[in-house]
């Protein structure tokens, strides 16, 4: 089996799979990318059932290739999937590089890279010829079977497959292929926007959203952007084009200062908050479980400031649970940083029809199921 991740979350996706599979064995990595030999009694034929909060995709290994130049590594791919693979059927080709670094170092994000989009259109045009071609530029849909590529390093890419269920599983390295407008007030509205792609919460236009912590406005915007009306919560100062936007409502105080009742129009609560999660779940608690509010989802990034607390994730996700969500779901975005997001809502606050929802990817007990 292989793993992506990001950079530094490797220790915490290791004890993700020891967890569920104790006789499993560490194989080959490097940084954002591990390899796990599993009990031989795993069937084969689908995606490994990996619940973990800190795998962005997990697949199936075939195996490394080598090569000096790229076109000598897409060959070996073509050459690698006929021996070990001959008997599969793919419907898409996902090509994505591992992380260089861990996120938000020097200002690094995350994400498709242009070596992974030159390698993808190699790989393309190197195909042997078959019968029937193939559509790898298709969007991926939900059942589809993935060929994998991972550019590893400059002479090493990594071929495997998995299936795709969920709705990050049809993200190339589980990236979110959305888009943002060209100006955006701060990285946050990353954050919201795939955060709101990955969960499917049925935030509708009118609706109320209140943000806890928003300064200076990126999450807030991108809820705007969705026809939302806005509380923006933070005792720090929000970006005048945020201010400025008719359903926009600043209250300067922190989120333990603001009363209750001022919560009763709120459908959504969000919060993304510079302080140890204790204090982002405490703050929370008290809002949700207020007797007169009626909040049918959240949307919490939990700060990890040391990464020993990935420990503690369950612990966070059954607190979560007890304050009455049907669902609750976690998972280390793209753009999240040394954090994760949590998405908790009840069932009538699911999407209906959304194709790859985060089923197995993030709605289980213990965080993502892939």
């Amino acid at each position: 089996m292989f793993v992506t991740c990001q950079v530094g979350a490797e220790p915490a996706v290791k004890a993700e799979v020891a967890a569920q599979w104790p006789e499993s064995r560490f194989a080959f990595s490097r940084p954002g990318f591990l390899t796990f030999k599993l009990p031989a009694d795993l069937a084969t034929t689908t995606t490994p059932t990996l619940r973990s909060v800190f795998a962005r995709t997990v697949g199936w290994s075939l195996g490394p290739v080598k090569g000096d130049t790229p076109e000598s590594r897409a060959a070996a791919v073509w050459h690698l999937v006929s021996e070990k693979a001959a008997d599969h059927r793919f419907d898409r080709l996902h090509v994505w590089q591992r992380d260089t670094t861990a996120a938000g170092h020097r200002g690094f994000e995350p994400g498709i890279t242009p070596a992974a989009t030159a390698a993808l259109q190699l790989l393309i045009e190197l195909e042997p010829p078959k019968a029937e071609p193939s559509d790898w530029t298709a969007t991926t849909r939900r059942g589809d079977r993935v060929l994998d590529c991972i550019l590893i390093d400059d002479t090493t890419w990594w071929v495997g497959h998995h299936r795709s269920w969920t709705r990050p599983q049809g993200w190339p390295g589980g990236f979110w292929p959305g888009t943002a407008p060209a100006e955006i007030v701060s990285r946050a509205y990353l954050k919201m926007a795939e955060a709101l792609d990955w969960s499917g919460m049925a935030l509708e236009t009118g609706q109320t959203a209140a943000e806890i912590g928003c300064a200076p406005g990126g999450a807030s915007q991108a809820l705007l952007d969705r026809g939302l009306r806005v509380v923006g919560i933070d005792p720090a100062d929000v970006d005048t084009r945020v201010l400025a936007h008719p359903n926009f409502t600043h209250i300067r105080k922190r989120g333990v200062e603001v009363k209750r009742r001022q919560f009763r129009s709120v459908q959504w609560l969000m919060a993304d908050m510079n302080v140890p999660p204790e204090i982002t779940l405490t703050t929370l608690e008290g809002i949700v479980t207020f007797a007169d509010l009626h909040v049918r989802g959240v949307i919490a990034n939990l700060k990890l400031a040391d990464w020993k607390l990935a420990a503690d994730v369950p612990q966070y996700l059954t607190q979560i649970r007890g304050w009455g969500f049907d669902h609750v779901s976690a998972r280390q975005l793209g753009h999240n940083r040394q954090e994760i997001c949590v998405a908790a809502w009840k069932e009538s606050a699911r999407r209906q029809n959304i194709g790859n929802s985060p089923r197995r990817h993030g709605d289980t007990e213990e965080g993502n199921d892939q």
